[in-house]
């Protein structure tokens, strides 16, 4: 169907989503005055808004506040039930994280985001809570250099536009060198970053490719740096990396076509 026009968009949809992405670890009961402020929207908006979303049960009101509710949840489990990869790379990254004692994860890339689609979690490596649904910045995690490195050239330009914001010092936020770094996650198959989304955060990940060769993940392991040296990871854990993420392929080559669905996509009800 294509991405359509302006004209196709249904205003009321995208600012009912803008409200609920506004409930965050911020604003975990916000009031209508916060939401407003928060979204740009103007309290009579958010008010008819909050009223529908309470209809459809999923937010409530808490004296003058509101809150999420579990029913939120079930988006996350349509997206889970309807693409295949997610189920399939569940027992792999349990396989990584048993080898490998550390973390591990799947992620797919949505607009300059990397997102969390799967996870097993051994160890806590990052100062915020990283978990299924999290969203970091592509350019900056190893998992977001495997996805740019194999998508089109148009996400890479979006990627750099918006201004490769420096996190650390470490952060690569020079256009040339991230091209060039890009380049080199093409040539070697892998991605390690090292401090440039964290201090301390060291991650390395590599592409996870459907029956076409397509690369439709990233399948990734992160640790402290204290705890392993980049030689270390590239030598011992990048191998089991290709692996798993091999396997992860073989698994997604057999599912039923109904359930090879990978890419990220938006449902447009709430029912």
């Amino acid at each position: 169907m294509g991405e359509g026009s302006e004209r196709d968009i249904i205003t009321s949809i995208e600012r009912g989503f803008s409200v609920l992405l506004a409930f965050d670890a911020d604003l975990p009961e916000p009031t209508a005055a916060e939401l407003a402020a928060a979204t740009g929207l103007s309290r009579p908006a958010i008010r008819r808004i909050l009223l529908t979303l309470q209809k459809l049960g999923y937010v409530a009101p808490v004296g003058p506040r509101w809150t999420l509710t579990p029913r939120v949840l079930t988006i996350g489990q349509h997206y889970a039930a309807t693409h295949g990869i997610v189920e399939v790379a569940q027992p792999h990254l349990m396989r990584v994280a048993e080898r490998t004692g550390e973390s591990a994860s799947l992620a797919q890339l949505d607009g300059i985001d990397v997102v969390y689609v799967a996870r097993v979690h051994l160890r806590r490596v990052l100062s915020l809570n990283v978990d299924v649904g999290t969203r970091l910045p592509a350019h900056a995690t190893s998992m977001g250099r495997v996805l740019a490195a194999h998508a089109d050239a148009s996400v890479v330009d979006r990627i750099i536009e918006d201004g490769l914001p420096r996190l650390t010092d470490r952060t690569i936020t020079d256009p040339i060198e991230f091209r060039d770094r890009l380049h080199d996650v093409r040539r070697d198959g892998y991605a390690i970053v090292d401090s440039e989304l964290e201090v301390g955060f060291l991650s390395a990940a590599v592409p996870v490719r459907d029956a076409t060769g397509a690369v439709v993940a990233a399948l990734a392991y992160s640790t402290a740096r204290g705890l392993h040296t980049l030689g270390d990871i590239a030598r011992d854990v990048v191998p089991v990396l290709q692996e798993v993420a091999d396997d992860i392929g073989r698994d997604l080559a057999e599912l039923p076509d109904h359930a090879r669905r990978v890419r990220l996509s938006a449902r447009t009800s709430f029912s």
